[in-house]
């Protein structure tokens, strides 16, 4: 394992999958988007090793530019981001990806805020100032659910466990998912997991009734052809994993989701197929 492995901070089964979209329905489902470019790096992560300066893996951030291992919701509402929607001043990172011993440079990354899968686009509540979200497994030893962790080539709706190899015209992407129901109470929790769920057939379960806004965490990297040689600083491939803080200016992401997921409108597009 990996020096600053997440450890502790595998998979509840109580937070289970969400269910795979519908093949072709990614530009019908209501949603804003934010697109990111790469901020730092460092062996950081306020939710998993709060006040404790590199205790984790390397991991790659975006937004917010003050995101340190003593990030708190005041310090990073305080902060500059990096994103294209300046009152975005949350927090993403994820674990950098690696070939040999050289960090491979994200290109950037794109926030996708979505209802869940089958979930009535006018119940979907913002997060509250605060909330704490971990998506993935850092300790995974088998391939995750796809719907969850996936690699794909540039904008394509194709998703595999590993790494495939792509054209330099769609670059590699990896994909993470987060859970869409809070337990209405608690911003974090002590596996950082038991306060949110997936949605499952268009509902929330019982113990997590507040339906949020279904973050899905694009990284994106200059890497294309054979993938063989990479690796997560936390381990193989199959590790891949995402957090994410909410420091948004509150007031803002309320209009956002209003303005767009309420309305079942698609709000902006990415720049480019990459």
């Amino acid at each position: 394992m990996p020096a600053g492995h997440d450890a502790g901070v595998g998979p509840d089964v109580s937070m289970g999958a969400p269910d795979l979209p519908v093949a072709g329905a990614q530009g019908r489902v209501p949603q804003f988007l934010v697109e990111c470019p790469f901020s730092h790096t460092s062996e950081d992560d306020p939710i998993v090793f709060p006040d404790a300066p590199g205790a984790s893996h390397r991991h790659v951030f975006f937004g917010n530019t003050t995101t340190n291992a003593g990030s708190s919701y005041q310090s990073l509402l305080a902060g500059t981001t990096e994103c294209d929607q300046p009152s975005d001043t949350a927090a993403y990172w994820a674990p950098a990806l690696m070939r040999g011993d050289t960090m491979v440079t994200p290109m950037k990354s794109v926030a996708y805020y979505r209802p869940g899968e089958g979930i009535d686009p006018t119940t979907v509540k913002a997060y509250p100032p605060g909330l704490k979200i971990v998506a993935g497994n850092a300790a995974a030893r088998e391939a995750q659910s796809t719907a969850v962790v996936a690699w794909t080539c540039g904008a394509g709706i194709e998703r595999d466990s590993l790494p495939p190899s792509c054209p330099p015209s769609r670059p590699l992407r990896m994909l993470v998912t987060f859970p869409d129901c809070w337990d209405g109470k608690h911003l974090d929790s002590d596996d950082h997991r038991s306060h949110m769920a997936y949605s499952r057939k268009g509902a929330c379960p019982a113990a997590h009734p507040v339906s949020v806004a279904q973050l899905q965490f694009s990284v994106v990297y200059a890497v294309s052809g054979d993938p063989s040689g990479l690796s997560l600083a936390s381990g193989s491939m199959l590790t891949g994993h995402a957090d994410f803080f909410n420091a948004w200016v509150q007031d803002k992401l309320v209009t956002e989701i209003d303005a767009c997921i309420h309305r079942k409108v698609v709000c902006g597009v990415t720049s480019g197929r990459k």
